[in-house]
């Protein structure tokens, strides 16, 4: 056994650890967002949402937003059209298909990262980060326990899967614009393009405003407020951390909200305990390095004939 150990490195960097714990945020907004659409329509809460989620990281923000540039402009629209597009159809989704059918086909997104950046960025994913996304997968499916393992694809479903794609090509494009971005100024113009997105779709969706209820204000400013934190965190953090290690944390996310489901008084299935441990399983085998040894080159003996 330590021998195994021994051909391996386990590492976390700190921009790593922080993206775990912002998973664990993302994860717990879900039983806030499942209880938001009791009162309000998707595309609606979406578009005030990410407007409050703006409008707070703008007023912190606002002194560097001032050096804006059209890369950052072009690159924070085409994020915030991805985010747009994967909590809108996601959260239309769940409106007719159960949690964990969402869940099942949500999870689609983690193989689709490795694939998409291998096409467009043109980076070959390792080994080990592929044995972890399979893990990952295989847990998610188990985690959301499909019934019967079959799809039937209605407008639920449909929008859906479609979701998974606009996550995936979140995930790529943050990756493709790290590092040639101002993290603050990108995530205000991504938070804001989100928002103005949700708002249009409210049109051909046949929304309304809904009612005020303090619940929904709550609802809104505190998912607002997460929103900016997670986006920020992403932004900076994917600056080192590679699209398919960033994929395989945010595999975790259905774990947390199972944690948070729990306390709120759900109880997960043994089944689903055994894909929640895989997909940790997952994150942790995805970050083992192999160690290559180093060859010694052999240099003849002062003696030696030469």
């Amino acid at each position: 056994m330590s021998g195994f150990f021994s051909r391996y490195k386990f590492a976390i960097n700190p921009q790593e650890g922080v993206l775990i714990l912002i998973t664990m945020v993302w994860g717990g907004t879900f039983l806030a967002v499942h209880h938001a659409m009791t009162v309000s329509g998707p595309f609606w809460f979406i578009g005030v949402r990410f407007a409050t989620a703006a409008v707070l990281l703008g007023v912190i923000s606002w002194r560097v937003l001032r050096g804006v540039t059209w890369y950052e402009i072009k690159a924070g629209a085409l994020i915030g059209l991805a985010i747009g597009l994967g909590y809108g159809l996601q959260t239309y989704g769940m409106q007719t298909i159960a949690s964990s059918k969402s869940a099942f086909i949500t999870a689609l997104y983690v193989p689709l990262v490795p694939l998409l950046q291998w096409i467009f960025l043109g980076r070959m994913p390792g080994l080990m980060s592929w044995i972890g996304i399979v893990l990952a997968f295989g847990g998610l499916l188990l985690l959301a326990g499909p019934e019967g393992g079959e799809i039937a694809f209605n407008a639920g479903e449909i929008a859906t899967l479609l979701s998974t794609l606009a996550i995936a090509a979140e995930i790529i494009l943050i990756s493709a614009s790290a590092g040639k971005v101002n993290v603050q100024r990108v995530t205000v113009i991504q938070l804001a393009a989100a928002s103005i997105f949700g708002f249009i779709m409210m049109v051909p969706n046949g929304e309304s405003v809904p009612p005020y209820t303090p619940y929904l204000l709550y609802s809104a400013v505190g998912l607002g407020m997460a929103s900016a934190l997670i986006q920020v965190t992403m932004n900076w953090a994917q600056r080192s951390v590679s699209p398919t290690r960033a994929t395989v944390i945010y595999a975790g996310e259905p774990v947390w909200a199972g944690i948070v489901g729990r306390i709120a008084g759900e109880r997960l299935p043994g089944i689903a305990l055994l894909g929640g441990a895989l997909i940790v399983l997952g994150v942790l085998i995805s970050e083992l390095k192999l160690k290559r040894k180093k060859k010694v080159k052999s240099h003849p003996s002062p003696s030696a004939p030469q």
